[in-house]
């Protein structure tokens, strides 16, 4: 069987927080296009830039670490009348760690000084070497 894809999602510490809890990650504001491109066995770590949406501190570590347990996103029914779409994963107990020293590593940060673009995209796909330098920084030995 070949090997998943491996993906970043960046995503708020308290939504990270909540997600994790409750097996979940969700994209673009609850909307489900971009989780459609993942699939069932696929890699995703979460990158944290933020505390919290809007009101937060700075924080730029990677923050989860996971993989996809479900074919397809579902949409959920909050109890605010929001019905955001998610998709369920598999979260990992990991340590978080700054994103710093990773990025001379990590083929898909091409700009040293403005780093922070290449997370702008929000969810997006890395090569393997990636997944597997991050996996390492979450899990220290």
């Amino acid at each position: 069987m070949p090997e998943g894809r491996c993906w970043v999602n960046v995503v708020s510490l308290d939504h990270v927080e909540a997600g994790v809890a409750g097996g979940f990650t969700q994209a673009d504001h609850g909307k489900p296009d971009r989780l459609r491109r993942l699939s069932r066995g696929d890699r995703i770590a979460l990158y944290s830039p933020w505390t919290r949406v809007r009101s937060g501190q700075p924080l730029q570590q990677l923050t989860a670490l996971g993989t996809v347990v479900d074919d397809r996103p579902r949409p959920v029914d909050l109890p605010d009348g929001r019905s955001p779409w998610r998709l369920a994963v598999a979260f990992e107990e990991v340590t978080p760690a700054d994103v710093h020293p990773l990025l001379p590593r990590l083929s898909f940060v091409t700009d040293l000084e403005h780093w922070d673009l290449a997370f702008r995209r929000g969810l997006f796909e890395v090569p393997t070497a990636d997944m597997d330098l991050i996996a390492a920084a979450l899990r220290p030995s």
